[in-house]
């Protein structure tokens, strides 16, 4: 039994009560918000008022009656307001919920090829928080679409080339006193990243304030270009450049295993800027782009948009063509049903006109692409963080925070608590907003944490271990109140886990999931489990409960651990 087959007997009534000619799939079943209401209500008559040209309360009266004649586990049906029909269901209905929630398969995606690009990482950079954040989200996503079926696969982009590896690569150049690749050996491996960072911003500072430095940052920039068309591995330019390009790579891979993410491809701009450049002169040949003094450019303002550039004038590509090129080369290898890009939401214009411009030339490659935002990890006080000033918190930093605050608060730290702490507190916040982390609040084991729900979750496998051979149960019968009202929640998970997959929203996992455990907290509290006569019926809930716990946490990356 579930809502959707709740919904399902009240379209059959709805149909035998109004006519089988209306659409059937316009009205709502929803849960109420109390007992006084029912357990789920339905506006039908509400909604085919108009179209049936009678008063929605006459309407509701009729299917009400109809209801009660026809669905022998509704208990009590009652029209209300100008025309809600308030439905109370039988215990037996509210068992079967919750005995179905942990193991239920959200749909969605069945056999669809989807393709999830996140993180997003540039060499000869630090990464930041921000790059924690789209992880984070960017695994939870793939996570929901692949427990509804799809065939998920996760690939990541970064800047290999370009002016932010120009800049950086000039410093460098400065550091060791010309591109002299030995000097490179004094460099200590645990120092590799955080040097490159530090050239990083000590070169965008002389782009932006030397005329000289930044002709000279052009100049490289080309020579960088020219590395990859001509397959160089032997200039001194050419080994300072993959040397440093390859100690980012290994700094990747140590992050991303420490997060526990994962990416199938890796898609450098180098090898995405080729493509770019050949589409988007291609495409400007049959007027899809257009020539504007000496660059080329697509005008998006007859679509509502604004013009971007995407080859300059001295025919070297923007973003906007490696975007290009990146989409397309998605495309090409793995013919995608649907291509879910996630970045903060500060290039969602940018992103428009990318999309609107290919939508042109290969519409089913843009239609089928969705880009989906997130706000900004922000500084105390609520600065954005920029690499570029170097007035940042590095990724790795946010776990270290994490870490020294469970140490505080807790008394100890272990790396299970410490990601979840700051997964959780990224990803119950609903996509779109600036977020601040507070280390102290992540890593509580009160409130609503990480940590919290994973020793909730603790907490119930130890209460079943205690149990022994009290767990082998299934059968749930009548339920009392406060059973009742806690096997509701966890009936609730089916619906909230659906709605996650069609929303793609994480956060409304953490909501259910806290939610769950406070009514859970509440019922542990006030009845007995062990020894009490209805035992066996309030084990087999816990079990319930723990299992659709770490089925929520699982999704959102979080380890749900047996004990704490």
């Amino acid at each position: 039994m579930s809502l959707a087959q709740l919904k399902k007997h009240v379209a059959q009534a709805v149909g035998k009560t109004y006519g089988r000619d209306l659409d059937l799939g316009r009205f709502e079943v929803e849960r109420t918000s109390g007992s006084d209401y029912g357990d789920f209500a339905t506006n039908a008559a509400l909604v085919y008022a108009k179209e049936l040209k009678r008063p929605p309360r006459q309407l509701a009266e009729d299917l009400a009656e109809e209801l009660r004649q026809s669905t022998a586990y509704l208990t009590h049906v009652e029209v209300a307001g100008p025309g809600f029909i308030n439905m109370s269901v039988s215990d037996s209905f509210v068992c079967e919920l919750a005995k179905t929630s942990p193991s239920f398969h959200p749909t969605g995606y069945s056999d669809q090829v989807i393709v999830v690009e996140y993180s997003d990482p540039n060499p000869f950079k630090v990464l930041h928080v921000g790059h924690l954040y789209t992880s984070v989200v960017g695994d939870a996503i793939a996570n929901l679409i692949r427990a509804a079926g799809g065939r998920v696969h996760p690939v990541n982009f970064g800047g290999d080339v370009g002016l932010h590896v120009a800049r950086a690569m000039w410093a460098i150049s400065r550091e060791l006193g010309g591109m002299l690749p030995d000097g490179l050996e004094e460099i200590k491996p645990d120092q590799r990243s955080t040097w490159m960072a530090k050239c990083y911003v000590a070169g965008t500072k002389a782009y932006e304030d030397d005329d000289s430095a930044r002709q000279a940052i052009i100049d490289l920039n080309k020579q960088i270009y020219a590395i990859h068309e001509n397959s160089d591995h032997d200039s001194p330019t050419a080994r300072v450049y993959w040397t440093c390009r390859q100690w980012s790579y290994d700094y990747f891979d140590r992050f991303y295993a420490r997060i526990g993410s994962t990416f199938e491809k890796y898609y450098p701009e180098s090898q995405t800027t080729p493509l770019g450049l050949e589409i988007v002169r291609r495409e400007t040949a049959k007027g899809v782009y257009a020539e504007s003094q000496g660059a080329i450019i697509f005008d998006g303002e007859p679509y509502g948009l604004h013009a971007r550039v995407f080859i300059t004038s001295q025919g070297l590509p923007t973003y906007e063509a490696k975007d290009v090129g990146l989409i397309a080369a998605k495309w090409r290898d793995y013919h995608f049903d649907r291509s879910v890009i996630i970045t903060a939401n500060d290039i969602i214009d940018y992103m428009k006109v990318v999309l609107k411009s290919i939508e042109q030339f290969a519409p089913e490659m843009a239609l089928r692409t969705t880009h989906i935002t997130h706000g900004n990890v922000k500084l105390a006080g609520g600065t954005k963080m920029s690499s570029r000033k170097g007035n940042f918190i590095g990724a790795t930093d946010v776990l270290d925070l994490a870490e020294a605050a469970s140490k505080r608060e807790n008394g100890q730290a272990d790396d299970t608590t410490v990601l979840g702490a700051v997964k959780y507190a990224f990803l119950r916040a609903r996509l779109g907003a600036d977020i601040v982390y507070l280390p102290e609040e992540s890593v509580s084991l009160e409130g609503n944490s990480g940590p919290y729900l994973q020793y909730a979750h603790a907490r119930a496998r130890s209460i079943l271990r205690k149990a022994g051979n009290g767990t082998s149960g299934t059968t749930l019968s009548e339920l009392d109140a406060a059973e009742r009202a806690f096997a509701m929640k966890i009936g609730e998970y089916p619906e909230v886990l659906q709605k996650s997959v069609n929303e793609l929203l994480p956060h409304h996992i953490c909501t259910y999931l806290y939610e769950t455990a406070q009514i859970f907290n509440r019922f542990y509290e006030g009845h007995r489990v062990m020894g009490d006569p209805r035992q066996e019926q309030r084990l087999i809930l816990v079990r319930l409960y723990a299992d659709v716990l770490k089925s929520g946490l699982n999704l959102l990356g979080i380890t749900a651990p047996e004990q704490m």
